[in-house]
């Protein structure tokens, strides 16, 4: 058996070991070949199209056990994912992009038959990509809601951070740089000191100051408010997306 350590991803396995076929990128023959071939096989579809690309497949086709599924559809339930390939095989992964390098999040479920030996090895292929969390399936919905639509908010608060440097008169390329720097630093503060993020707050806020007077702008367009319903509707539209 394979031992895979946390590294870069680009050596987490050999690339004869990977097969991969795709709706619009057929590298290998067919999606039954994939199956056949692999040991753990990720059902990376939109979860519309995710019944049609299942017809064609037999998950036990001249093997003694069928291979382990790890699904990366938003809102697909296991139970779902079991009806549709007749697996006790599986495991959900929600990931965002920040995965890309090396720097992501990925909440984990997985069906009652998964075994802690299989669990560890899908955690060692996906931690190259980042934090590997594992939940009830449950809440995989709220994972998406936060981690996985999580980058958006995100880009979207830098954005605007830019924007507001721009209309003070700091030109664009600068406020971009100002805005983006603000995130990662204040971030990693809060990575590594371990303080709590309100009491970080605090400390940045001084009685009748200018941090005060930018929270208080804040607190008026109610933008707590505004991020938690970002999560709670993108939660919700897994939810859809899954019929749950």
């Amino acid at each position: 058996e394979r031992q895979i350590s946390q590294r870069d991803a680009s050596e987490a396995l050999p690339k004869s070991d990977v097969w991969v076929t795709d709706s619009r990128l057929q590298i290998a023959d067919s999606n039954q070949q994939v199956v056949q071939a692999a040991d753990i096989v990720f059902l990376a579809v939109k979860p519309q199209v995710f019944a049609a690309a299942m017809e064609d497949i037999d998950f036990r086709l001249g093997r003694a056990e069928s291979p382990l599924l790890v699904s990366v559809m938003a809102g697909v339930s296991i139970a779902k994912i079991r009806e549709q390939t007749q697996s006790e095989r599986i495991i959900r992964v929600m990931p965002n992009t920040p995965c890309l390098i090396g720097m992501g999040v990925l909440g984990m479920a997985q069906a009652i038959s998964i075994t802690s030996m299989e669990l560890d090895q899908v955690k060692a292929l996906l931690q190259p990509m980042g934090l590997v969390i594992s939940f009830e399936e449950r809440l995989i919905d709220a994972v998406t809601g936060l981690s996985g639509s999580g980058p958006a908010y995100v880009y979207t608060f830098i954005e605007a951070l830019t924007q507001g440097g721009v209309a003070e008169g700091i030109p664009v390329p600068i406020a971009r740089q100002m805005a983006l720097q603000t995130v990662i630093g204040a971030a990693k503060l809060l990575e590594v000191s371990k303080i709590h993020p309100a009491i970080l707050r605090e400390q940045v806020t001084s009685p009748g100051g200018t941090t005060i007077a930018g929270l208080a702008a804040l607190d008026e367009h109610h933008f707590s408010h505004a991020v938690l319903k970002a999560v709670e509707a993108a939660t919700g539209r897994s939810r859809d997306l899954g019929g749950n």
